[in-house]
């Protein structure tokens, strides 16, 4: 079980909601979200309702304002509970549909140019668990959940471009 709560306002303040699961429109329950708290569970938050938008990773902690989840401004319109899992793995491939050079990663990494030389990014396949996908090295940047399963191109994910500089397995360090 997740538990999440959204504030309108900033440092906790204004009208909250809670909530425990996934959820593809928020829009009912507050107008604008400036903080949040992440009581367990990691989770997804989407910019626009069903799941579409900028996507931001949030993992146990507190969030006193949009800028401390990488936010570009106050709009939270949906949200998802990931999954926890204990193994990870997924391949990356530097052409679409697999093609190129393919490289095997089971552990976070923060700068993929640097640990495989791979430019791009233009297809991968997430063998096991989540992961978070983040466009510029050191976990920075737009960020694309991969669940299990294959992304042939990376509009797929998502991207409007072939950018990975860093990966980041989903797990809940607590």
């Amino acid at each position: 079980m997740g538990k999440i709560t959204f504030y309108e306002d900033r440092g906790f303040q204004g009208r909250c909601y809670e909530c425990s699961s996934d959820c593809p429109n928020l829009q009912p329950y507050f107008s604008r979200c400036n903080s949040i708290r992440v009581d367990s569970g990691c989770w997804m938050l989407y910019e626009r309702p069903n799941y579409q938008g900028h996507q931001y990773f949030l993992r146990r902690g507190d969030y006193p304002d949009y800028q401390h989840w990488m936010g570009f401004n106050d709009s939270i319109r949906s949200c998802c509970l990931i999954p926890h899992t204990s193994s990870h793995r997924l391949r990356l491939y530097e052409r679409e549909d697999y093609k190129g050079l393919m490289v095997e990663l089971s552990e976070d990494c923060s700068c993929i140019q640097d640990r495989f030389r791979l430019n791009e990014v233009r297809s991968l396949h997430v063998l096991e668990g989540c992961w978070v996908l983040y466009e510029m090295p050191n976990y920075c940047g737009r960020q694309y959940l991969l669940r299990p399963q294959e992304y042939r191109r990376y509009h797929d994910w998502g991207a409007m471009d072939a950018k990975a500089g860093s990966l980041r397995r989903v797990v809940d360090l607590y």
